[in-house]
């Protein structure tokens, strides 16, 4: 509809605004100034429906002359309206070299992360952009092009966390037709006229092809990515208790996947927020659908994500988060309590065996005979090849092996600590069996106690 027919192209972002709860009745909120039609029709809207605004512009210094031409347009604006503008200028060339990213998103993570900084400055209770109808379109393709879920068939969603969209509902055709009515300038961005990234190129070649087919092609893109929309709340609804459990947990079962009727989308949904790609979770998908991918094959197998990683077990897959803390190991020279992270401690004491001694059956509570020990004691990570004589038996063994009769996991394995005497022997597998050589006996007249703290 040509924005010069309709009654008032504000009040209907006015009502886009409540109907979407973006931001409470004359909230201060930050604007993010480009100088060009959408953020100068977003800094009007929201001036004009009384709230109180501030507004920011980000020199990136990548278009040479035009990029000072667009600051010193945003100044003028602003100045006009009497509206505070927060400037600031980025060398986006040496932060995409010195972090290995695009330029677009070294751009991208520059303003968002400055933009946060400043909300949480000024007192604001969110950060406008200017993402309108058709930036929504070109988004969803992008996402199809690239591959992706129903999340990416959704496109730009009106809030995200402290970032807020009021002009979903518009189109660029309209913003242009009103700021024209209104006789009120912006800037171009020369860059949206070549088509060398993917967003320019489905702007300029593709979506006009398109319409070619179907006029309304842009509609019918939106009209199915609500639809979408809706579909996957009745899909979050179901799988939610599930979802929630396996992270709470840090696994998921392969009897609980039996009960879940489209797996790999599943797993989609409960992996893909935690960094895994569409190709490791196809992968995933395929082990836990069939026998063979259940068998001891895969069983050990480690999947890595960025923050995650993911094994594949006897009966279930387990994910934790990557724990980026180097292996740390300590020297106990007397009794005492020595911290070993900021969750956990050992205590080592000294007691005399009487009438009154009694053993107790905590896992994380040991009581060795004192007069064979030999200080300094340590406390690290097993190491292959490490062997120890599990309490009960006369033999010794692999920890690793004793670990694996134990059932322990791969990321057990990894986690296990063992407490070692002066002279090199293991004398706990801490949380799981003492040696049996250090054990108390009849004649033993002095124990050492040594308790396991966590969560203290």
């Amino acid at each position: 509809m040509d924005s010069l027919k309709r009654t008032d192209l504000i009040q209907e972002i006015g009502e886009y605004i409540d109907l979407n709860h973006l931001l409470e009745h004359k909230a201060k909120c930050l604007v993010a100034l480009s100088g060009g039609a959408d953020s100068v029709m977003l800094l009007l809207a929201l001036s004009e429906l009384g709230y109180a605004v501030e507004a920011v512009h980000c020199n990136f210094h990548l278009r040479g002359a035009e990029s000072d031409r667009d600051e010193q347009f945003c100044r003028d604006m602003c100045d006009k309206m009497h509206i505070n503008l927060h400037l600031v200028h980025f060398d986006t060339v040496e932060y995409s070299q010195l972090h290995h990213v695009s330029i677009e998103m070294a751009a991208r993570e520059l303003r968002y992360k400055y933009f946060e900084r400043l909300r949480i400055d000024i007192g604001a209770e969110a950060i406008c952009v200017g993402h309108h109808k058709d930036d929504n379109v070109e988004t969803i393709l992008m996402n199809i092009v690239r591959g992706t879920g129903l999340n990416g068939l959704i496109g730009i969603k009106p809030r995200q966390n402290k970032i807020v969209r009021p002009l979903l509902n518009v189109s660029r055709k309209d913003i242009e037709c009103f700021l024209e009515h209104r006789n009120i300038s912006y800037v171009t961005d020369s860059t949206n006229y070549v088509d060398d990234v993917v967003r320019n190129k489905l702007r300029l070649n593709i979506i006009p092809m398109l319409q070619e087919i179907n006029p309304s092609v842009k509609n019918s893109i939106l009209r199915l990515s609500k639809y979408v929309a809706g579909a996957k709340a009745m899909i979050d609804s179901q799988y939610k208790t599930l979802i929630d459990a396996c992270l709470e947990s840090k696994q998921i079962t392969f009897s609980q996947l039996d009960e879940v009727e489209n797996i790999e989308y599943f797993l989609y949904m409960l992996l893909y927020p935690l960094g895994f790609n569409h190709y490791q979770i196809e992968r995933l998908s395929d082990i836990a659908t069939s026998k063979q991918g259940r068998s001891g094959e895969f069983v050990g197998r480690v999947f890595l994500s960025t923050t995650h990683k993911l094994l594949v077990d006897r009966k279930c897959m387990i994910m934790e988060p990557i724990d980026k803390k180097v292996e740390k190991s300590i020297t106990m020279p007397e009794t005492g309590i020595y911290i070993y992270d900021d969750n956990s401690k050992i205590k080592l004491s000294l007691i005399g065996v009487n009438e009154n001694f009694e053993i107790t059956r905590d896992k994380n509570v040991i009581f060795l005979d004192y007069n064979k020990l030999s200080f300094p004691l340590k406390l690290n990570h097993y190491v292959s090849g490490d062997r120890f004589v599990p309490f009960g038996m006369k033999g010794s063994k692999l920890v690793s092996d004793f670990l694996t009769d134990q059932k322990k996991s791969r990321f057990d394995k990894e986690r296990q600590l063992v407490l070692r005497n002066g002279n090199g022997d293991i004398l706990w597998v801490v949380g799981n069996r003492p040696d049996n050589r250090y054990r108390i006996l009849n004649s033993t007249t002095e124990v050492l106690k040594v308790s396991w703290i966590q969560d203290f």
